[in-house]
């Protein structure tokens, strides 16, 4: 019992290195915060440590994930992580939270924005913990891009 207990802190990252584990954390706080920045900057109700909690921890199940997926011993199905459950679970969170941002009244739709960048920081953040950086420095500069751009056309 004490060496499996041991063992956890010879391999406490569940066979990634430090360095890739806070690589992932930092880039899902950095692009996070990029997309948090911007609803900051215009006065939004969920801004930069909103959007910044949410792909970390959103990063963070997803390593977890990822180490229960390799913890998991033999082919017993019930031992089986499924990694779309995750997906799953994080989506559910992050659109809980953004539902609570989304203001209606007077015939208008206030936080709907917002609510998305809360959910496109959870995808940015599921992204940088499956290891997939290039692709969620993608969503966030097209994010950008389309908050920028389209207010101008608004």
């Amino acid at each position: 019992m004490l060496d499996v207990i041991l063992s956890e802190f010879d391999d406490p990252f569940g066979g990634l290195p430090l360095a890739v584990v806070g690589l992932r954390l930092s880039a899902a706080v950095i692009l996070g915060g990029l997309i948090g920045w911007e609803r900051e900057a215009r006065d939004k109700p969920a801004g930069l440590r909103t959007h910044m909690l949410i792909a970390l921890a959103a990063c963070l199940f997803t390593l977890l994930a990822f180490e229960l997926m390799q913890s998991t011993e033999g082919d017993n199905p019930a031992l089986r992580v499924d990694p779309l459950r995750l997906v799953e679970a994080v989506t559910a969170g992050v659109a809980f939270l953004a539902a609570g941002t989304i203001i209606t009244g007077r015939g208008g739709v206030r936080g709907l924005t917002t609510g998305a960048g809360m959910w496109l920081a959870g995808a940015i953040g599921l992204a940088c913990g499956a290891g997939s950086l290039a692709l969620a420095a993608l969503a966030t500069a097209i994010a950008l891009v389309v908050l920028a751009l389209l207010r101008l056309l608004e």
